[in-house]
């Protein structure tokens, strides 16, 4: 006894009509008749009484048409069951909240997740690190992604990639791997003005948090450069003067931490949140893609 027989047999006793069972199960009613014999023969009894004009089921036909949806509908919770097992809940909704460091990883890693698993919904939030680590905590997320500074300490400087430090290239910092805060704190300072305001905006920002705003002296990228190269200044400059920079050979650009491979992935998941198999391959991309990343 097949599945596609007790289908075929559902179809007929609810239909009760040959050709248009035949059609619905998608075979010939010569086959349909084919098919009902052999469950005949199998069962012992006699299920459905044949006639000209129409088709009723005996009373053994009766309860075995119960069983056949029985089974049936037993056959598809199963199958659900089973396809929720292997890949989620058809419902399922995962919330991912990231910083903007990530934000070049997480809808990469989410894009290729829902390749394989378009059922489940993926909801994904730019949060700050404060922020995602409240609503991670609350459950109101279920991955948090975000980066931090390896060896994070309070004298490290955070430049924006628009921004530069350089330095003659006798300085002593000229050749130091990794500058800090600390390093610079004994050393005057030279700022060269962005004609962008929104750069200049980050001078000032930077400017401030190196505590040199009531000493720096500011010039021309020329002035400048010329005030570097004759004395132990460094100075910062937009990043629209780093080739007129670099082209000095008497001029050295400080390695700060941006330019240092300082930056780790943090990937976190809910208290809440159960790691089930997709879950886990979702983190796994995450992770690898950050890896490629960095």
């Amino acid at each position: 006894m097949r599945f596609e027989q007790l289908e075929q047999f559902v179809a007929l006793g609810v239909l009760r009509h040959f050709r248009q069972a035949a059609e619905q199960t998608q075979i010939s009613t010569s086959a349909l008749t084919r098919s009902i014999q052999t469950l005949e023969n199998e069962m012992g009894y006699e299920l459905v009484k044949r006639s000209t004009r129409s088709v009723k089921l005996t009373p053994e036909g009766e309860l075995f048409l119960e069983y056949a949806k029985t089974t049936l509908s037993e056959l598809e919770l199963t199958k659900k069951r089973i396809f929720q097992s292997v890949n989620g809940n058809a419902n399922e909704k995962l919330v991912i909240g990231y910083t903007n460091k990530a934000s070049s990883i997480v809808p990469i890693s989410c894009g290729q997740f829902l390749a394989q698993y378009p059922h489940i919904k993926i909801e994904m939030q730019l949060q700050d690190q404060q922020e995602l680590t409240r609503r991670l905590q609350q459950g109101e997320i279920d991955i948090s992604v975000y980066s931090q500074a390896i060896n994070s300490i309070g004298s490290d400087i955070h430049l924006p990639d628009q921004l530069v430090l350089f330095v003659s290239k006798n300085h002593p910092l000229a050749h130091k791997n990794d500058i800090s805060k600390q390093n610079l704190d004994s050393y005057p300072m030279f700022g060269c003005f962005s004609q962008s305001k929104q750069v200049q905006t980050m001078l000032n920002e930077a400017i401030d948090s190196l505590n040199k705003s009531s000493s720096i002296k500011v010039g021309s990228i020329e002035q400048v450069m010329a005030g570097v190269v004759k004395s132990d200044h460094f100075a910062i400059a937009s990043i629209e003067h780093a080739n007129t920079i670099a082209e000095n050979s008497e001029l050295v650009q400080l390695k700060t931490n941006k330019d240092l491979n300082h930056e780790q992935l943090i990937v976190q998941t809910s208290q809440q949140t159960s790691i089930t198999e997709h879950v886990e391959h979702l983190l796994s991309l995450i992770k690898k893609a950050g890896a490629a990343f960095n």
